[in-house]
């Protein structure tokens, strides 16, 4: 009876803290997070990729009774653990959102605004459109399956049962730093352009000061901007494919 006993305890942990995880993860995780993916949808995900990843942890759940004080400080751990990396996920969308917003200020295009149906907010137009290339070139690259082939192996380089590391904490806070430099990067030849063509009307004023720059270099830096935007935007491929590999880097370290 006692031996039947573990075997039910290890079976429930088996699902139940693995579910914590990658519920947690898919609560976070962009684009599955959203309002755009039903809540039924989005369990169903959760469940069917818990009872893919389970069934191989059988050697590394602990016994513990499900129901127990110890249990619940172990759904916290997981639920931790999963939203830990896919906030690593957000951070890496969120770059392309930031860069997008300093190139809508810096040409003129700012108070263009967008609904975000994925985080809900308001956003200008151009940070909407690199969103929405990201998103796709994110699905079309297969990133979905990477991070759910990287959520797999944390069970194994992270098992249930250990804490995340206060050091992988302290990491996450640092990467706003690295969210805000990533941005600009993204923007940077856009900003760059769009600062010289400023720079010129800037020196036609001081040269011929019976000009209206305002009325002329207005409507010129927003259609200015458009062009650029357009011979710039082929760049987001490889700036996504050199930035997603450096997120799954930091997704990997953080979870050792």
């Amino acid at each position: 009876m006692e031996v039947a006993v573990e075997y039910i305890y290890t079976l429930l942990g088996q699902y139940i803290w693995t579910f914590s995880r990658v519920g947690a993860f898919f609560m976070v995780m962009p684009i599955v997070s959203t309002p755009l993916v039903s809540t039924r949808l989005r369990l169903s995900i959760a469940l069917s990729v818990t009872l893919i990843i389970a069934m191989g942890l059988k050697d590394e759940i602990p016994v513990i009774d499900p129901f127990s004080l110890e249990s619940m400080v172990i759904v916290a751990q997981q639920v931790l653990i999963g939203a830990v990396m896919a906030f690593t996920l957000q951070i890496l969308f969120q770059m392309f959102v930031v860069g997008g917003q300093m190139v809508a200020m810096q040409s003129g295009l700012g108070f263009g605004t967008l609904m975000d149906p994925v985080n809900g907010i308001n956003v200008t137009s151009i940070s909407q459109l690199y969103l929405m290339s990201i998103n796709l070139l994110f699905f079309t690259m297969n990133g979905h399956l990477t991070v759910i082939s990287m959520l797999s192996d944390s069970f194994y380089t992270l098992p249930i049962g250990q804490a995340l590391p206060s050091e992988s904490l302290m990491n996450l806070v640092r990467l706003g730093s690295w969210l805000f430099a990533s941005g600009l990067l993204v923007a940077w030849p856009a900003v760059i352009s769009l600062l010289v063509v400023n720079f010129t009307f800037g020196v036609i004023s001081r040269v011929a000061p019976q000009m209206n720059i305002i009325s002329i270099g207005f409507p010129f830096t927003m259609v200015t901007g458009l062009i650029i935007i357009w011979l710039t935007l082929p760049n987001v491929l490889p700036q996504f494919d050199h930035l997603s590999s450096e997120a799954f880097v930091i997704m990997r370290s953080l979870v050792r």
